[in-house]
């Protein structure tokens, strides 16, 4: 079975969950660990059975709860390089060190760890133990528990870190993911198709606006996640200062709902059996707006009225998703 579930789309903070054969993937961490896991449980899904977790962007809405979730799992972390080296210095600001030196530093802290099992008397070593202590940013899944081995003072510490690139699609277990580039005002932002079992589902938020790359990345899915952040006239007269409103407007920004119901209405195929709308701004957007701009986009062509039409919330996760 395929399954798909917004655990939360704001501003606040987002993460959902897919499923696909044996595999599940937490699409980004922007809840501590401890929501994270409180949500998941709401919607029955364990947070043990999570194999990896793939992020789109460094910004502290999708990457809150990261280091935290994975070090509590012991699972890996998918990133591109360039948003592991933005988490990197965002995590470390006060710390001048090129991204080569800070891998350097955690063979070093690797090898003394491993150094440290080797000197201990036989009998207090535990050899699953000293195996986990020689990883640092390596390919292979820590297991369970690896969290109690993590340096302290090393808030990037992580249990396994992977590296991906956009347009280079990868497996992670049973599921095939394609990353492709988003313009987003992040290090290398991306959105995902994910597809297991003949299903694809698409996540394409945090993007200013939908390029002719990102357009074909959202053909021919069965599921398609989909910015619709803000009101024009709500964020024009909103509270926002005037140098955050020109990001949120800018072509690395946020999509509007006009955007979106554009989209919708003159570009997007028809095929998704559902179009969940999220990132939807708590400052800046009504559900009911964002709603309303997309069903009239739907309703004006009448080959989309079987697409259902659903809305990711801030605050609580969305009933699963099965195919």
């Amino acid at each position: 079975m395929v399954r798909f579930t917004v655990l939360a789309s704001g501003s606040k903070g987002n993460c959902s969950v897919v499923t696909g054969g044996n595999t599940r993937i937490l699409v980004d961490a922007g809840l501590s660990c401890r929501e994270l896991f409180r949500r998941m449980r709401l919607v029955d899904e364990d947070p043990a059975t999570l194999d990896a977790i793939i992020i789109t962007h460094e910004h502290s809405d999708h990457v809150a709860g990261l280091a935290v979730t994975a070090r509590k799992l012991g699972i890996p972390v998918y990133f591109t390089d360039g948003t592991h080296r933005a988490w990197v210095r965002w995590l470390s600001p006060r710390k001048q060190m090129t991204h080569t030196q800070w891998l350097e530093r955690c063979r070093e802290q690797a090898a003394a760890r491993m150094a440290e099992a080797d000197a201990a008397p036989a009998e207090e070593c535990d050899p699953e133990e000293a195996e986990l202590s020689s990883q640092s940013a390596p390919v292979e899944k820590a297991e369970p528990g690896v969290a109690k081995t993590a340096p302290e003072k090393d808030p990037t510490w992580l249990p396994s870190v992977r590296f991906f690139e956009a347009g280079k699609p990868i497996q992670i277990g049973d599921i095939s993911v394609s990353p492709f580039t988003i313009p987003h005002d992040a290090a290398d932002p991306v959105g995902f198709v994910f597809q297991a079992e003949g299903v694809r589902m698409a996540v394409a938020t945090d993007l200013g606006y939908i390029p002719p790359n990102v357009k074909a990345q959202l053909k021919c899915v069965d599921l398609l996640l989909l910015e619709s952040n803000h009101d024009l006239e709500m964020l024009r007269d909103g509270p926002y200062p005037w140098s955050v409103k020109q990001r949120v407007l800018s072509r690395v920004g946020h999509l509007s709902n006009e955007a979106a119901a554009t989209y919708l209405e003159t570009e997007y195929d028809g095929q998704a059996a559902y179009v969940i709308l999220g990132h939807l701004s708590e400052s800046n957007n009504l559900p009911e707006l964002a709603r309303l701009a997309a069903e009239r986009a739907l309703n004006g062509r009448a080959s989309l009225l079987a697409n259902r039409l659903l809305l990711a919330a801030q605050q609580e996760p969305m009933s699963t998703i099965c195919f």
